[in-house]
């Protein structure tokens, strides 16, 4: 395995490139949802749905994901298969084992690449993916194929590059082995009144629903009251107060685990609900959408440090450490206090401090 796998492999330089890219510009919740939700990934997913529907159904019955929900990862992840990447995941794992920056991280992915191709699962010809290592339908690490992969048809592999039933089996077994709540939603969209306390916004303040209900928030598909109420869940704001609004429920938690970004979490929920046949946001996208630099982003980061509003280490991404500094900011300031940043934010800190 290790002669096969190994022998007179070089460095990637693609590979270095791609991991030391970084994008000028932060995303906004409509420019990353609008190319993820097309009308041809809708219709996609519910052709490949029909497609494999006993399949489908069988991966349900046992591990109670349903299959819009595996179609959604599918759909987002490869674009149904269309797209699993090109790269061979064991030379682009040597790659970045031997760069510096991650190597301990991408050395134990190498080492689990080879345990699954000792394994005789696939020879490592056919190990393809990702740059950074991620392969098959589900683009699986080879960690979470070692913990979670699954030979649903018991041919003796699981194969998660050229098999409908293994793929969707894996993923299935990843969501519920995660967490996943069977006949529960991801959560849905609503309407929020302007007397709402947006300090209790974010994801880390999960609350009954019955609490939002009381706040005066309702569906935004027909402004009915919220189902779930005795189920605890958190109010999204991912374009801030003044943009679209989510109640989400345990199972855009589990999503996360798959891959740790609201916009994701919410994109696979949303993709769900279409293929399902439920209709668009509500809210609608605005003319124009102020966009955020990371360098930006990184200067409200060391302006809230500056002013004594921990936000860890300024890096140009706004994670749960930058949206609690920003909100106790915000609250300071006399903002709505949606843990959002903007340009308007971002010239109240350099006034602040000077």
């Amino acid at each position: 395995t290790i002669k096969r796998s190994l022998d007179g492999l070089q460095p990637l330089q693609p590979v270095i490139d791609l991991a030391r890219d970084k994008p000028e510009f932060t995303q906004t919740f409509w420019g990353y949802m609008e190319p993820r939700i097309s009308d041809q990934r809708i219709a996609g997913g519910q052709v490949k749905l029909a497609e494999n529907a006993k399949v489908l159904a069988e991966v349900e019955g046992q591990h109670g994901v349903a299959a819009e929900v595996l179609m959604a990862f599918w759909g987002l992840e490869t674009n149904y298969g269309g797209y699993m990447g090109d790269f061979p995941v064991i030379q682009a794992l040597a790659t970045l084992a031997w760069d510096e920056r991650r190597s301990a991280f991408f050395r134990a992915e190498l080492l689990n690449a080879l345990k699954i191709v000792d394994a005789g699962h696939i020879w490592p010809e056919g190990m393809i993916g990702s740059w950074a290592g991620a392969m098959g339908h589900f683009q699986f690490l080879p960690s979470t194929f070692l913990a979670h992969a699954t030979d649903h048809d018991g041919d003796g592999r699981a194969d998660i590059w050229n098999n409908y039933p293994d793929a969707f089996a894996s993923a299935a077994n990843f969501l519920q082995h995660s967490g996943w709540k069977a006949g529960q939603p991801w959560g849905f969209e609503v309407t929020v009144p302007a007397s709402f306390p947006w300090e209790e916004s974010g994801a880390d303040n999960r609350q009954p629903v019955s609490r939002w209900q009381a706040l005066g928030v309702r569906l935004a598909q027909g402004g009915g009251d919220l189902p779930y109420q005795s189920e605890k869940g958190a109010l999204l704001l991912p374009a801030g107060w003044k943009g679209p609004a989510f109640v989400v429920l345990p199972n855009f938690f589990t999503t996360l685990r798959w891959n740790n970004s609201h916009l994701y979490a919410i994109s696979v929920g949303h993709l769900a609900d279409r293929i399902a046949g439920k209709g668009p946001f509500k809210a609608q996208r605005p003319a124009v959408e102020e966009r955020m630099t990371r360098e930006e982003v990184k200067e409200i980061q060391t302006l809230l440090n500056k002013l004594g509003y921990d936000s860890g280490e300024p890096d140009g991404k706004v994670g749960p450490m930058t949206r609690g500094a920003l909100k106790r900011y915000q609250l300071a300031a006399g903002f709505p206090a949606d843990a959002y940043p903007t340009k308007e934010i971002l010239a109240s800190l350099r006034q602040a401090a000077g």
